[in-house]
């Protein structure tokens, strides 16, 4: 029943029954878990103790003092009271010789932890009970090395570096630790004693020099060794450079010049796929006319063939393979791809293909699971294509890149790098349809739905595919709201299995889950969709806004405590630094999106809004309008109207600053083609034109002529406006121009906006029909009664009723289009391309493929549009007042 807080009272009437089951109390403290009830979990915990005196039930206790220090909004109250009372309830069982396990010891550790003990807590991890921390290689070790920094015993830090360095000198933390050690004392001109120890943990090498010494002492034992050697102390050589360099040192020339020390770790470790990821770190130590020298001297290395009829020398084997990958990926991170014109981008892209087709045959015992070999070349040739298109503006350059994209995925179904471009390019050519199989191949985990949901939610509703959004944010949802669930269900395992130190984890995983940035649009757009699909349709407005829970005078998104859980590094990316994501821009994302968000928030609350003024369906007199329920309650309308005026002069601000992204980097908002289109402009004059005909509703007729007449304007503006937005709309999608396919998917999201402001003003529409219907029959009883003449108030009826014969018009026309697209899309013969001309035979089936996905998705796209008009203009019908 989604009612975990009623099983607590189960238990509690159990253990009044039965006081002495240890079961029932186990039961009702897990109860208590699940629901967060920290303070009656530390009870329960205790007189289960007494019950049964078993550590881990005086443990349960512990912990849940601790959470109460975790979750006390008065972090005071948490240091003096909650923890020193957890520490004295550990110190008694310590006193005791009572500690069983290691959990209770990595109790005790984290205690004095958040108290910032860490004095003690050395002691702990030092002495008798740190023998007990056996679960994690190094434990001690690394909880040592945590808490002399936290302490700034740098000597400490420096001598367990190197002594854990001798026994494993591939330990890439220890090396940090090791020279951010070193740093500190240099700078603060630590001096050894001249008699005894160093200190606590041995020998500190605290000079520049002893470090050198240090790493080439373990490169020396490395070099010597007749198996293959360890990349750790390589790497840790290049490392120190390039800190040295930073702090202005000349010894770093002792150690050797960065290109010859790179060319070296290459040759050791070239056919390894991870050599370019441990390079790419370091080719900023490189000057810039050393580049290509360093390229050509990798090349050189390289065993490959002879060169064949198309002048590619290729490789024998894929340890030659993987050597020349290594060297086709460093060419492009230190910006060599980037600068070649034209003709050299479209030479390494032959080139490019001929090694990925070529290294096919490699993998052809692979299992299908499997990636090929030469996969990243395809990637690497996408890219180029991608530079190649940003730079001329070709489409067709978009068209091969695709082609071969799917060439690449017929061979190797599981390569998500292939999918995740492919969903970016065909999103971008406004195609939503053959994304979803790619995303849901892509068969994401868990977190994922957060971390990289919003490559599939930021297009599924703009591109005009609703029932497929509407499964897309289903997707996302069904993770968050399990997530509730399922982060319970974890907290009571921690418990019973002792992980005390995952429990805060979860906890905050949980928190950061319920205050992400995808979580409040994916939820927001959710709401959105609905309404657009059925409210006013197959239900009320009012039912649909019910059925929701959406309480519009309520602001539930916690604005100033949002998270960005987005993974904008997904897609692999070789860009030299100055193209890559910057921390910049990735701020300039996050502003983008909330703006966004609060413009969508904002609309759906103010939707919220007429279904909570609409009237009840039953007549009443105007002499009584004062006293109907519209008055009483609080006006929200305006104050949210003002909300979204701002937040759209925010936006258009946030877009005068023109920010660019990297193309494989986060996606732009749908804010700039909302504000170009005028759909955000449209809707506000739609809710602005409701709030004039609640406050006509609230006086005498009489008395709001300066009302009415703004009402009759705000008529004619609208259908003015949205004639503007239906022109943004006309043009082919797609077209074929001298045996080139060219696409114009903003018509399509121009389309999108349309149909949503179309809905918008739809329920604003029959609002006023509710609010003018009522008004219309009691000046009808009045004028008969004194048989007056039809007075001025008149005005706003007979322009409703324009306003809806003109909408009627508009709809027509537009369903006009739409047909026509679909006519034209399907009459489109794809196979005239001249496509033999540009690409070699084989290629252009693929390149025919994705231009299929692209037309049949833009045809779903059309006829889902054209059946929601067509929905919503029947009902405008029967639209009278």
């Amino acid at each position: 029943m989604h009612r975990p807080e009623l099983v607590t009272k189960l238990y509690e009437a159990a253990v009044r029954k039965v006081p002495s089951s240890e079961e029932y109390h186990s039961h009702l403290f897990m109860a208590y878990a699940r629901v967060g009830e920290y303070k009656k979990m530390q009870q329960a915990g205790m007189t289960l103790y007494k019950i049964v005196p078993k550590n881990p039930y005086y443990f349960w206790s512990v912990m849940s003092l601790v959470m109460q220090a975790i979750s006390a909004q008065d972090k005071k109250l948490s240091q003096t009271m909650f923890l020193p009372l957890a520490e004295r309830m550990v110190e008694k069982m310590v006193k005791e010789e009572k500690i069983e396990a290691e959990a209770e010891v990595q109790l005790y550790y984290m205690i004095l932890e958040r108290l910032g003990k860490y004095v003690e807590a050395l002691e702990v991890v030092r002495g008798q009970l740190g023998e007990k921390l056996t679960s994690e290689l190094q434990s001690r070790e690394n909880k040592c090395m945590s808490l002399y920094k936290q302490l700034e015993r740098w000597p400490e830090c420096n001598a367990l570096s190197c002594k854990l360095l001798l026994k494993n000198p591939d330990d890439w933390q220890f090396y940090m630790s090791y020279f951010d050690s070193l740093f500190h004392l240099i700078d603060q001109g630590w001096e050894p004693p001249s008699e005894g120890e160093h200190c606590s943990e041995g020998e500190v090498r605290s000079s520049v020099a002893q470090a050198i010494a240090f790493v080439e002492e373990r490169l020396a034992v490395e070099e010597a060794k007749e198996t293959r050697p360890l990349r750790g102390p390589f790497l840790a050589r290049l490392e120190l450079i390039r800190r040295l360099r930073a702090r202005g040192c000349p010894e770093e020339q002792e150690l050797g010049e960065p290109l010859e020390l790179m060319f070296q770790y290459f040759i050791k470790f070239g056919d390894k796929p991870c050599c370019i990821s441990d390079l790419k770190i370091y080719l900023d130590l490189l000057t810039t006319d050393h580049h290509v020298q360093f390229i050509n001297r990798l090349m050189e290395t390289v065993p490959l063939s002879e060169p064949q009829d198309d002048g590619v020398a290729l490789p024998g084997d894929t340890r030659a393979l993987q050597r020349h990958l290594c060297v086709a990926q460093l060419s492009r991170a230190l910006g060599l791809h980037h600068a070649l014109d034209t003709t050299g981008k479209l030479d390494l892209i032959r080139q490019l293909k001929s090694h990925y087709r070529h290294g096919l045959q490699f993998g052809k015992s692979c299992l299908k699971t499997e990636l090929q070999f030469s996969d990243m070349y395809c990637l690497l040739a996408s890219h180029v294509y991608i530079d190649l298109w940003a730079e001329t503006g070709d489409e067709t350059m978009l068209w091969q890149c695709l082609g071969l994209l799917e060439e690449g995925l017929s061979h190797s179904s599981s390569n998500a790098q292939f999918k995740l471009l492919l969903i970016l390019l065909f999103c971008r050519m406004g195609a939503f349809e053959p994304v979803v199989d790619l995303y849901s191949s892509l068969d994401a985990k868990h977190v994922q739905h957060d971390t990289i949901g919003f490559l599939l939610t930021r297009y599924a509703e703009s591109l005009g595919q609703f029932a497929a959004a509407s499964q897309s944010c289903n997707f996302s949802l069904r993770f968050f709201h399990s997530n509730q669930k399922d982060t319970s269900e974890y907290i009571i395992q921690a418990y019973k299995y002792g992980a005390f130190e995952k429990i805060p984890e979860f906890i905050a995983f949980r928190s950061r889950l319920n205050r992400s940035l995808h979580f409040a649009q994916v939820r927001t757009e959710r709401m959105l969709l609905d309404l657009f699909l059925e409210a006013d349709l197959s239900s009320s407005l009012e039912d649909n806004v019910k059925s929701m829970g959406l309480c519009p005078e309520e602001d539930d998104i916690p604005w100033t405590d949002m998270r960005d859980n987005r993974d904008l590094t997904v897609l692999t990316s070789w860009d030299p630094a100055d193209r890559q994501l910057s921390e910049e821009q990735r701020s300039f994302s996050l502003q983008e999106e909330l703006l966004w968000l609060k413009v969508r928030f904002l609309t759906l609350r103010l939707v919220g809004t007429l279904a909570v003024l609409s009237h009840p369906p039953t007549p009443r007199n105007a002499e009584k309008a004062a006293e109907n329920g519209v008055v009483a309650k609080p006006d929200i309308l305006r104050p949210l109207l003002d909300q979204l005026n701002t937040t759209l002069q925010n936006g258009a601000q946030f877009l005068e600053r023109g920010v660019q992204y990297p193309f494989l980097g986060p996606s732009p908002t749908r804010l700039a083609h909302a504000l170009a289109s005028g759909s955000c402009h449209c809707q506000v004059l739609a809710f602005q034109l409701a709030a004039y005909v609640q406050e006509l509703d609230a006086a005498a007729l009489e008395e709001t002529t300066e009302v009415q007449t703004q009402i009759s304007n705000s008529f004619k503006s609208l259908l003015i406006q949205l004639k503007e937005i239906l022109n943004k709309c006309k043009g082919d999608l797609l077209e074929v121009k001298e045996g080139q396919c060219k696409t114009q998917p903003t018509l399509l999201e121009n389309l999108v906006f349309f149909v949503e402001t179309v809905c918008v003003v739809h329920w604003v529409s029959c609002f006023c029909a509710g609010v003018l219907r009522p008004l219309k029959a009691s000046l009808q009883k009045r004028k008969k009664k004194k048989k007056e003449p039809i007075s001025a108030t008149m005005v706003v009826f007979s322009g409703f009723q324009e306003f809806t014969a003109g909408l009627q018009s508009l709809f027509s026309e537009v369903l006009d289009h739409i047909k026509g697209q679909e006519t034209s899309l399907t009459a489109l013969k794809l196979g005239e391309l001249t496509l033999e001309e540009v690409m070699p035979a084989g290629e252009e089936a693929f390149v025919k493929l994705a231009m299929d996905k692209l037309r049949s998705s833009y045809l779903r796209s059309l006829q889902e549009l054209g059946d929601l008009l067509k929905k919503r203009a029947d009902v405008l019908k029967s639209l009278k007042i």
